[in-house]
């Protein structure tokens, strides 16, 4: 029998999905991926430390209340509570395994199912959809939410790795306010609109420190505006036809860079407390074997204003796989549940029960 919803993807869109189908009543399934890079189980955000800007998660003894609402068997997958206290307890604001594993509880408190796989294909059976897995056989169903999300393009370096949530972000509005970086130089690697962007919400932070923009070459990619935006902010230095070649650190936390010259590949030493990369990223979309219609960068449209229809009729996306603007996790949520709610309209309106 075929299934009401398959819900592919485990990150903040994902889980919000199941949760609103499963208490519609539609018993989700969801294919929460394995290791690839393309489908991590409990998405992106299980690559952050403490998310400040979640609604409902300000800082606090978080760790007691993980531990009394997580299923203690997936307990183990939490990291270590951050070592700050007040009143002789842990006291921080939710780290992104934490808030990912909270988000999955409750999807399964509604009886959502899960599956550990990544799914290679998704093929249109008669009025439903054929989902391939890796492993495993088949599944058919009535409808399909694509939550895969998108990833952070990075620079490759094996000193970037090393430092990533030490010092290395993906993410100024995410992770910039965290104490790590607060009142020190940061770096910004890119040279369009969203590096612009990153580097004057960094510089515009109260106490903000000097914000290097590291660009590879003697001009911006950036749109005009957002140009003279960076170019005229007394906090942000432009470092023209430079790249970075090595990220450097302690061994804890990243304090500085090696820039090399892109004209005479001297090298260079910065002093700054982070370094944030914004040269874009990859929607995870590639199983799809371009079956749904795509924007110009490779995000899924949304073919209805405000609804999260697909080109292919039954198909839903929601999250980051979708949006190439805002890339929250509050908004990815927002999104899942709007597939839900419509993917339980699209069956009514089907007959399906």
């Amino acid at each position: 029998m075929a299934e009401k919803v398959v819900i592919i993807g485990s990150g903040p869109a994902g889980w919000s999905a199941a949760i609103y189908a499963a208490r519609a009543s539609l018993s989700p399934l969801v294919f929460e991926g394995t290791v690839k890079p393309e489908m991590i189980p409990l998405g992106q955000l299980a690559f952050t430390t403490e998310v400040e800007n979640y609604p409902g998660f300000p800082f606090g003894n978080v760790r007691a209340f993980i531990e009394s609402a997580v299923a203690k068997d997936r307990q183990w997958n939490l990291p270590p509570a951050p070592d700050s206290k007040k009143d002789g307890v842990p006291h921080y604001a939710v780290q992104g395994v934490e808030l990912m594993e909270l988000m999955k509880q409750q999807a399964l408190n509604f009886d959502t199912r899960v599956i550990g796989d990544d799914v290679v294909d998704i093929e249109v059976s008669g009025d439903g959809f054929r989902i391939i897995a890796a492993s495993g056989e088949p599944v058919e169903a009535h409808t399909v939410i694509v939550a895969t999300g998108a990833r952070a393009n990075y620079l490759g370096l094996p000193s970037e790795e090393e430092y990533k949530n030490k010092g290395v972000s993906a993410c100024a509005v995410c992770d910039g306010a965290l104490p790590i970086y607060r009142g020190k130089p940061l770096a910004v690697v890119g040279a369009g609109d969203s590096a612009v962007e990153e580097a004057s919400y960094l510089a515009n932070l109260k106490g903000a420190d000097k914000i290097y923009m590291i660009v590879r070459r003697d001009q911006m990619r950036a749109s005009k505006i957002m140009q003279e935006r960076a170019k005229n902010h007394p906090n942000i230095e432009i470092l023209w036809n430079s790249v970075v070649d090595e990220v450097v650190g302690d061994g804890n936390l990243v304090n500085g860079l090696k820039l090399r010259s892109t004209v005479d590949d001297s090298i260079s030493d910065l002093e700054v407390g982070g370094m944030f990369v914004a040269i874009g990223h990859t929607p995870n979309t590639s199983f799809l074997n371009g079956k749904l219609d795509t924007n110009e960068k490779g995000y899924i449209k949304w073919t209805k204003p405000f609804r999260t229809n697909t080109s292919i009729e039954g198909i839903f996306a929601a999250g980051d796989v979708a949006d190439d603007y805002y890339r929250q996790a509050i908004t990815s949520a927002g999104t899942g549940c709007m597939a839900a709610l419509d993917v339980e309209r699209y069956l009514v309106d089907k007959g399906v029960e």
